[in-house]
């Protein structure tokens, strides 16, 4: 049996320092609090945080969304990177763009980091990064935790989650139920990858045999600034054409499983999209991976998002006026296909039917790739 130290066993040296951790939240403070309005009660440290949410006196049905996720493998790029200050944008993107499909507002949100030792200053760009998207999606970040796991976690590793919720009038819900035939459907451009499918990516940039400094002439950049583009975060956007459209039926978050499987989300079952994959440019990251790894196409969309990163379902009086709303507000899009009756189409690679257990509608992706 080994024998304690003579000074005893601290904390610290038990692997964990409370005093880092201390240093990490004075470091990150102003930017967190930049994320708060009036609603937000008590400063940065609380148990809690507190939200007046007595503007939800406003709404006859109140109905409260929530919404929880992380960032996957992509994680990998920014350690190797030594880059930290924009996996928190990506963190946010993924959580409260899963809130607006519904139509609901995101409110407020939390974030959760484990790592295996506390580096103040690295924490700090984490959630520096949190903070940021935060501002960008309007969503206040109220409280988080950092927790320090050594021989749980290597020194160096981390990962990040978060949580939010957001409000919707029940009267405005988004959703398949208000999906018709003759709607359209609308796309619009991801910034990228975002940050699902990565360890597809990094398979195949392995094999590759590229490193994350390596110049990619049809990227324009290095492979590692590409990987970690950070998300983009739709939010305001979502919440402002609710808002402004009437005819606006559902939107649908292209995260893992693709564009053909997260359309299929928000279609009843009797309806069909019809999306043509000539659409769009396929942007070239896209077809760099296809390529450097001889990925099967299928395989690729089902894993990727291919260049569209939210859709929206429309009436058609009103998708001209939507596309060039979004365009406004910077995020280009275009219409990628119509909502129409299922004629029950055979199964192929070109159909999808229902998506994650949902008993959705159909898909058809039809035509190729401009690349």
């Amino acid at each position: 049996m080994s024998t304690a130290p003579s000074e005893g066993i601290t904390y610290a040296a038990a692997g964990v320092d409370t005093e880092a951790g201390d240093k990490a939240v004075e470091l990150m403070k102003s930017a967190v609090a930049r994320t708060h309005g009036p609603e937000v009660l008590g400063g940065v440290g609380a148990f809690a945080g507190l939200f007046d949410a007595s503007a939800l006196k406003s709404y006859e049905r109140p109905l409260l969304a929530s919404s929880t996720d992380g960032v996957g493998t992509k994680i990998v790029i920014a350690r190797a990177m030594d880059v930290h200050d924009t996996i928190g944008q990506d963190l946010v993107a993924m959580v409260v763009d899963d809130i607006v499909v519904c139509g609901a507002k995101p409110l407020v949100m939390t974030d959760y980091i484990a790592c295996g030792r506390v580096v103040p200053e690295r924490i700090a760009d984490i959630v520096r990064g949190i903070a940021i998207g935060c501002e960008m999606a309007g969503v206040a970040l109220v409280g988080g935790e950092t927790a320090e796991h050594p021989g749980v976690m290597e020194p160096d590793d981390y990962d990040v989650a978060g949580a939010a919720i957001g409000v919707v009038e029940a009267s405005r819900l988004l959703g398949p139920e208000r999906v018709r035939s003759g709607d359209v459907v609308v796309a619009m451009a991801s910034s990228g990858l975002h940050s699902n499918g990565y360890s597809l990516v990094r398979r195949v940039v392995e094999h590759a045999g590229w490193s994350l400094s390596s110049e990619v002439a049809e990227l324009g950049r290095t492979v590692g600034e590409e990987l970690l583009e950070p998300t983009r975060i739709y939010s305001q956007l979502c919440v402002s054409l609710a808002e402004s459209f009437e005819g606006l039926r559902a939107f649908s978050h292209v995260t893992g499983g693709g564009l053909a499987a997260n359309l299929a989300r928000v279609l009843p079952k009797g309806l069909a999209a019809s999306v043509a994959r000539d659409a769009w440019d396929l942007p070239a990251v896209f077809s760099v991976v296809q390529a450097a790894g001889s990925v099967p196409w299928n395989d690729l969309e089902s894993t990727l998002n291919m260049g569209v990163g939210m859709v929206a379902v429309v009436d058609p009086s009103e998708a001209d006026a939507l596309i060039a709303a979004s365009a406004a507000a910077g995020v280009s899009a275009w219409t990628l296909g119509a909502v129409g009756a299922d004629t029950g189409l055979p199964m192929g690679p070109d159909v999808v039917r229902g998506a994650k257990g949902v008993d959705g509608g159909t898909v058809v992706l039809s035509g190729r790739y401009r690349a």
